[in-house]
Parts: C-alpha cells; structure tokens; sequence
C-alpha cells in the first residue's frame, strides 16, 4: 500500500478513496478569473486543482487565489524553483515539479526544504516530452523504462534527503507508453502514491477515449491514487469525465 499524505487536508494514497484533479486553463495572474473557474470546477466535484506559475505574477497571485477557493491548491512549477518557494510561502498546498526542467538536484533541494518546513508533498512530474536529456538519450531503455527511471530516480533522491511526502506522475501522450510506464513505478516505488494520467490527451472525444484506456487499464490493476483526465477544453469537462470513468468501475 502506498503512504499515505495530504494536500490541503484531502489524503491521497495509502487506501484512500482515489482523489479527482483538474487544472485551470485562465492565467493565474488574473486572480479573479482563475478563482471564478476554480469556483465552477469544485461545483462539478473537483477535490483537488492545479494552476500553472509561469512567472512571478502567477506567484504573486496564489495567495490571493488560496483565499477565496476551498479546494487545495497545486502549484506548478517549470524551470525556476523560486517561484515555488515564493508560492509554499503564500499558501500553496502541493508543488509540482519536473525533474527534466527544474534545473538539477541544488534546486530541488531547496524546494524540499520549503515543502518539509510548511508540511506540503511534492509531486515529481515526469513528461515524455521533457525528460533529462542524459536518460532521453540511452538507447538501451524503452521509452517507459526510460520515463520510469527518470521519476524513480528522483524520487529516491527525495527519500535519501528525509523527504517522503512524494507524490510521482510519469505521462506519455500514447496509451500503452503511460500504462507500461506506470506498471513501472508500481513496481519500482511500491510505497509511492501515483498520480496517473495520459498527457496531451487531445480534444474532448480523443482525450476522453484515451484517458478512458489506459486510466481504466491502470485502475483496474489497483495503480493509481489520484487522478487527471486531461483535456484542450473546459476544465469543468475533465471533471465530468473522471466521475464517469470511476463509475463505470
């Protein structure tokens, strides 16, 4: 069984009923915008919702977003890790981050330290589109060893540094790659909760019919503890479907 930990208060892993994500799709640094749609997204059932912080404006925005939204709060951070920093200090409930564009383990470290000292997890999320470009080169790897490896072995790099409250992803945009992969990290991080989903799934009936695989595929195997069905359309959609999907289980 996976370990269980919490994001805003909402528990994820370690036999919990699994927990349904969404992202926004406004700009974060339009406050009122983001926390409108936040709104409509925890009308549909959303229990857990990320926002993109591409800049120091989207940070500057989180705190004034956590206030008003009573869902925990996902930040998500490429390339400079002071803006998770930033975000963990005005009331982020989760970081994501990704081991292919963070910038190495000097600055991962100073993320963990900053999720450790405010009590929130990290998830590690690894694209097939952004993995280290030493491991996208091996050519003794399939792609899901590949990506497995990548979130494998930050993860144990977390773990070596006390830091346990881990979530991992490993998303390809092809079906079987996303399930492959994450039979992988079920195998590997046996005591890891795993957020699955299949990346750039596609419009509305594509990434539906996908996501429907290879999700329905991996929960029906006993993998997964939280969940996105991701969609180039209204959010509040991605939430209808991941109902529908866990109902049809």
């Amino acid at each position: 069984m996976t370990k269980r930990i919490f994001a805003g208060g909402i528990p994820i892993g370690g036999g919990a009923p699994v927990t349904i994500q969404s992202m926004t799709n406004t700009r974060t640094s339009d406050a009122a915008a983001t926390v409108a749609q936040i709104k409509r997204l925890e009308a549909a059932g959303c229990q857990i919702v990320r926002v993109a912080v591409p800049d120091r404006d989207a940070a500057r925005a989180v705190g004034a977003i956590k206030e008003q939204i009573s869902i925990p709060l996902v930040v998500d951070i490429h390339f400079d890790y002071k803006l998770a920093l930033e975000c963990v200090a005005t009331g982020g409930d989760k970081v994501r981050i990704n081991p292919g564009n963070i910038g190495g383990l000097a600055k991962t470290d100073a993320v963990l330290d900053a999720a450790g000292e405010a009590g929130i997890p990290v998830r590690i999320g690894v694209n097939a589109g952004s993995l280290d470009d030493a491991i996208a080169a091996r050519e003794d790897l399939s792609q899901p060893e590949k990506l497995a490896l990548s979130a494998v072995d930050y993860a144990r790099y977390c773990e070596s540094r006390g830091f346990r409250d881990l979530v991992v992803s490993a998303k390809a945009h092809d079906v079987m790659t996303t399930v492959r992969t994450y039979r992988l990290l079920s195998e590997k991080l046996p005591g890891v909760a795993l957020h699955i989903g299949v990346t750039e799934a596609g419009t509305t009936f594509q990434g539906v019919i996908k996501s429907a695989c290879g999700l329905g595929i991996l929960l029906e195997e006993g993998i997964g503890d939280t969940l996105r069905i991701s969609l180039t359309d209204d959010p509040v959609q991605e939430i209808r479907a991941c109902w529908t999907l866990l109902a049809a289980l």
